[in-house]
């Protein structure tokens, strides 16, 4: 087993690092969500084959992580293809050392998260399923429901031509400033619940796959990127200023 993490290790970076040369010769982050959405792919249908044996669980969080990777990379990629680019990379585009550790960090995100799946998938004996596995699924439901929801409801709100320099605060969006993000959380930390009862020793590591992606979307990345936009956008509407007082940033009902 292994084996197979270092392989899979060397195949996700490889690919980073080889879309890296070409996106920082081209100057452009139109293919960064999707490399990353279809490494994801690549490595849990490697995985998956990897044993020749394919139990419920295996078949069951290799699917979900597949089934959000296509989605979630289709969305990303569409996104930015009608935005014309992403403003994350407005600066570290021209800049190769620096895009380089954007792409790295993906690789880093990509292996850390994926970690308790290809743990399982690794495995040739299964265990029967059990109360984890029923409790992770139910959240990782929950969490991909969120997601694609509040995803919908945003891009439905930003087609409109009237809400062109507002900030959504209806459907989802009115019980938390970030519920896209909650959504992905719930989604990683289920697909770990389910893996839980099939590690042993060392294989626990595999909780930074949860506690990596609430650091990164709260502390680097995701949220305080969006809040600093939001402030620096919105900062001196009353209505927005109440907007955060009365909305959690995260957890619904949580100031």
């Amino acid at each position: 087993m292994g084996n197979f993490i270092g392989k899979a290790a060397l195949l996700d970076f490889g690919i980073q690092w080889g879309a890296w040369v070409l996106a920082a010769a081209l100057k452009t982050e139109k293919f960064y969500d999707l490399t990353g959405a279809l490494t994801n792919i690549a490595l849990i249908i490697l995985s998956l084959r990897s044993t020749g044996t394919y139990s419920i669980r295996q078949i069951v969080n290799s699917g979900m992580v597949l089934t959000w990777a296509g989605r979630l990379g289709l969305f990303l990629f569409t996104r930015v293809i009608r935005d014309g680019g992403d403003k994350r990379f407005d600066k570290v585009k021209h800049n190769p050392g620096m895009f380089w550790v954007y792409w790295t960090i993906q690789g880093i995100w990509i292996l850390s998260t994926l970690l308790p799946t290809l743990i399982v998938n690794s495995k040739k004996k299964s265990k029967e399923l059990n109360k984890f596995d029923y409790i992770g699924w139910s959240l990782w439901v929950i969490g991909f429901a969120l997601e694609v929801v509040a995803d919908r409801q945003k891009s439905r709100f930003r087609s409109l031509p009237e809400n062109h320099s507002k900030f959504i605060s209806t459907g989802l969006w009115s019980l938390c400033r970030h519920p896209n993000y909650l959504g992905e959380i719930l989604m990683w930390i289920g697909l770990y619940a389910s893996a839980f009862p099939v590690l042993k020793g060392w294989e626990h590591v595999s909780v930074i796959s949860p506690m990596f992606i609430i650091y990164l979307l709260t502390k680097v990345s995701g949220i305080p990127m969006l809040e600093k936009a939001g402030l620096k956008r919105w900062g001196s509407d009353p209505v927005y200023q109440a907007y955060l007082r009365s909305t959690s940033a995260l957890v619904p009902f949580i100031w």
